[in-house]
């Protein structure tokens, strides 16, 4: 059964395709391959024209999953391609290209369960995808198409990972990962959900592994510094910015007590640090063995075992917090006090030190712990010296005066931060330090498809003469990583019959013995086994640098042309979804400056001005509320809580008793005021609400059943004029019809014969006036807004038995960015077009407004007469006041709210209302 909601079978107007009328089915296929032939989208050699303006247009480029396109995707790429075909008429040079971030876990796991490989898999999707797209009619530049699978991309890839590992950024460690054998590999923390990966439902393990890292670390400063030099939300500036998390503040040595070992914190609160009563270490923290007594060993190890079971993500948002007393003691450096030390899961490893000092009299989430286990709050910062002794109902985290601080007590939080650090500096107990929340880049995956990872290992061999491809007893020397020689690039995957990964965390390319193993001279030239690393790069990889790659995708001897990024770079534009704020960003930027301190790239940053297109939702759903007898219930009725199986159920607030949900068709459902009631018992509200687009709720909308019933112009145009480019919102398929009129009155007052006569004022002023306002709409992305003042256009011209030939040749240049096989159509008939020896209406210049005739030479002011509109009247643009009252006065229904009375009050807001106030 199709997951895609239905879409109405009746025919839109004129889709009959009648002689005469607009029919997309004929026409837009004709205009496609009028594009394909004359290349009409191709890029022009900034190179040869250096002083041309350039705009580089990019969108986020797609995963080609096999489910193709759903009616969200066209959304970005709708609204840059009209960008792009306003910039090109604009005589701009613009660089418009696609491609396919087609590395992915769906391709393995469909290879897995089929045996198909999954480059087949691949390239039959990208296929399905570059179909669907190109039937919307975007004005991509195929010829500089990219497939990160590509084994001419994957050459590139590797070579940048090459800088990166030659440069000392990419390296090999053991980290605590979330391990999980069923999908063999390493899942990312937001992938597990309840100690279980989100795709499956496996178990997942938290265990060291080696993983390759990049040292993204060593440039958070700059990642964090340059996002105030690009035009991007706030709201992702803000995400970057958090994620970063930078924080200075100081690291500071607690002595572990009877032993010669000590644990190292990181607060931003050293001024603090007398209210500390316990500490708290990650369950993964080799010391929490050390310091466990025998008392305390069983309860500490079945708390270390749950733990490993949990990602970071749940820990950290755990609303609970949990723990165990190790029985070990630390020393506070800043007063000698005893202070015990627990474990608990919200202390993470990989963060900081993977220890924490607890003062829960000022860290809500010590407090919490502190109440829940017993420990001593004390207050140690207050509004003023007079709160030393005040209670502390919960914690006081605000900055404030030192209390209970010894020597320090008075000191603002500032001055003790300062003095307290070169303090513990001096003494040789703690520094001041910079921290960040941002870790270094794992880069491996245990997985078959992905760029394998340009390194190999010598091999020592137990028996000389042995054969590692034969079993031969061998040790991999991974403290020895050599990288691939570039000439040898690209590394490419062997075949495989079994893709599953399995429980080894070596990967399923350890299997292929005859690829991992091979023999070359070592530096002596003595004949050696070598090993090579059979992990892959994450997906991640390929969307790191594929803006790069548009730039000169054909190259064989260079990722790139130096000369050709230093024309085409930063891209000016980036659109793409808000999912992607954090990672591709931060990872793409990252990759982008490190490319730049190496020479080959001269922009800082990769990104100009990106804009997150909004979601588009499913059609909305209507529900009802049903009780255990199936009696309808009101929504205002029902509340939500959490039942014994840790769900969301809901219920009735009246009854208590749990509630049912019903789907109720449109047809039972009417609006009542701000409500959706059942139309058979309007007193019963009900739920009007759109979802996210999915297959588990059925309602993914196909584009290519609305291009086949409206044509892909009604699609674009209806998608464009659904709101704001950011907003989030939900499918209408009825909706399109409205659109969908609008281009066949287009289409039919375009196709009468024209007049060759100049435009009257009122409408030279509208063509004027719509001119200005479509071009100022485009460049700055608020397309709705340009689409009405079309369809006001249209509205002007329609009553036209013979429109003027000007007002139609400017009607359809505006429209074309919009409607591009519409406009090509309506420009042919025209007599400009490709079938009248003329080209495409792509390289017309864009039409120019006249500012004096954006401005109305008559006005219509209303008049108001004590606080009421009486009347309105004509006058011309730059009336006087005093000709504006004189009207006003001579209007029949002003002059019967003003005869005969004493004129009080008159006032003249320009070109806007005349207010008079009289008196009786």
């Amino acid at each position: 059964m199709s997951n895609e909601s239905p879409v109405e079978t009746a025919p839109s107007p004129a889709a009959s395709g009648e002689p005469g009328r607009y029919n997309p089915a004929e026409i837009e296929p004709k205009w496609q391959a009028f594009w394909d032939k004359d290349q009409t989208f191709r890029t022009p050699d900034l190179l040869a024209e250096p002083s041309r303006k350039k705009a580089y247009v990019l969108d986020m480029f797609p995963y080609p999953s096999g489910a193709g396109l759903h009616v969200g995707h066209p959304e970005g790429y709708t609204a840059t391609d009209i960008h792009c075909r306003w910039l090109r008429a604009m005589g701009v040079a613009v660089l418009h290209p696609m491609g396919w971030d087609a590395f992915g876990l769906p391709a393995e796991q469909y290879a897995i369960q089929t045996g198909t490989h999954p480059s087949i898999t691949t390239a039959k999707n990208i296929e399905t995808f570059r179909r669907q797209i190109k039937s919307l009619g975007l004005s991509y530049d195929w010829e500089r198409e990219v497939d990160s699978t590509d084994p001419a991309y994957v050459k590139w890839t590797q070579w940048i990972f090459l800088q990166l590992f030659h440069r000392g950024l990419a390296f090999q460690s053991e980290m605590p990962v979330n391990w999980c054998p069923a999908l063999g590999t390493v899942l990312a923390n937001e992938e597990v959900k309840d100690g279980k990966s989100e795709r499956g439902g496996h178990p997942v393990f938290r265990t060291p592994l080696r993983q390759w890292m990049l040292k993204i670390t060593a440039y958070a400063d700059r990642l964090l510094d340059d996002l105030s030099e690009v035009d991007w939300p706030e709201g992702t500036r803000v995400m970057q910015t958090d994620w970063i998390g930078r924080s200075v503040g100081a690291e500071v040595s607690f002595a572990i007590e009877g032993t010669t070992k000590s644990l190292e914190i990181f607060t931003t609160r050293p001024d603090t640090l007398f209210g500390a009563t316990f500490m708290v270490v990650a369950p993964e923290h080799p010391i929490v063995k050390e310091i466990t007594t025998v008392d305390r060993k069983a309860e500490v190890d079945a708390y270390v075992a749950r733990s490993i079971h949990r990602s970071e993500r749940e820990r950290r948002e755990a609303k609970e917090k949990t723990g165990v007393a190790t029985g070990g003691f630390a020393i506070n450096p800043v007063n000698g006090a005893k202070v015990p030390v627990w474990v608990a899961d919200y202390v993470l490893w990989g963060y900081g030190t993977g220890a924490i000092m607890a003062v829960p009299g000022h860290d809500e989430r010590d407090f919490e712990f502190a109440t829940k286990f017993g420990i001593d709050v004390i207050r140690v910062v207050g509004k003023d010296a007079s709160e030393k002794d005040a209670p502390l109902a919960s914690a006081f985290v605000e900055e404030g005066i030192a209390v209970n601080s010894g020597a320090y007590d008075g000191l603002t939080t500032s001055a003790f931060k300062a003095k307290i650090t070169a303090d513990l500096e001096a003494r040789g107990q703690g520094k001041k330090r910079v921290e960040y929340k941002l870790r270094d880049w794992i880069f491996s995956r245990q997985r078959y498809w992905g760029e394998p990872i340009p390194v190999y290992f010598p091999i020592d061999l137990d028996d000389p003469s042995g054969d590692p491809r034969k079993g031969a007893s061998h040790r991999v020397r991974f403290d020895q990583p050599i990288a691939v020689e570039e000439s040898e690039l690209p590394l490419r995957l062997p075949e495989l019959e079994d893709y599953k990964p399995g429980e080894d965390p070596a990967g399923p390319l350890a299997r292929a013995v005859d690829w991992r193993f091979f023999q070359k001279p070592d530096a002596n030239g003595t004949l050696r086994w070598y090993a090579r690393e059979t992990n892959t790069m994450p997906q991640w990889a390929g969307s790191c640098w594929y803006y790069l790659r548009f730039l000169d995708p054909k190259n064989p001897s260079a990722a790139f042309d130096k000369k050709l990024a230093d024309a085409w770079l930063p891209v000016d534009l980036y659109v793409g979804g808000a999912e992607h704020a954090v990672l591709h960003l931060l990872y793409a930027r990252f990759w982008h400056k490190v490319l730049f301190d190496a020479g080959y790239v001269s922009s800082p940053e990769p990104f100009k001005k990106l804009v997150h297109q909004g979601m588009i939702l499913g059609e909305v759903e209507h529900t009802a509320y049903t009780d255990g007898a199936g009696a309808f219930v009101s929504r205002d009725r029902v509340g939500e809580r959490v039942n014994d199986a840790g769900e969301d159920e809901p219920f009735d607030k009246t009854t208590q008793l749990v509630v049912t949900t019903k789907k109720i068709s449109v047809e039972d459902v009417v609006k009542k005021g701000g409500d959706f009631v059942l139309k058979a018992q309007p007193e019963i509200t009900i739920d009007a609400r759109a979802h996210k687009m999915s297959k588990s709720r059925g309602n993914v909308v196909n584009p290519d059943a609305i291009v086949k019933q409206f044509g892909a112009d009604a699609l674009r145009l209806y998608e464009m004029f659904m709101g704001p480019l950011e907003a989030t919102k939900p499918w209408s398929t009825d909706s399109i019809l409205g659109v969908r009129r609008f281009l066949d009155r287009t289409y039919t007052v375009c196709t009468r014969t024209p007049s060759e006569a100049t435009p009257d004022d009122a409408l030279m002023r509208t063509l004027h006036r719509t001119i200005r306002k479509v071009g100022e709409d485009i460049a700055t992305l608020r397309f709705n807004t340009a689409i009405s003042a079309l369809m006001q256009l249209v509205n002007e011209i329609y009553p036209l038995a013979n429109p003027p030939r000007f007002a139609l040749e400017t009607l359809v240049l505006l429209v074309h960015p919009f409607a591009p096989h519409l406009g090509e159509e309506l420009w042919d008939k025209l007599g400009h077009g490709a079938s009248t020896g003329g080209g495409s209406v792509q390289r017309v210049a864009w039409p120019s407004f006249d500012p004096a005739l954006c401005v109305d030479s008559e006005l219509e002011i209303p008049v108001q007469v004590n606080g009421k509109i009486r009347g309105r009247v004509k006058v011309p643009a730059d009336a006087s006041e005093a000709a504006v009252i004189a009207a006003a006065m001579a209007d029949e229904g002003v002059k019967k709210h003003v005869d005969g009375k004493p004129l009080v009050k008159q006032q003249y807001v320009t070109g806007r209302i005349l207010t008079l106030v009289v008196k009786g």
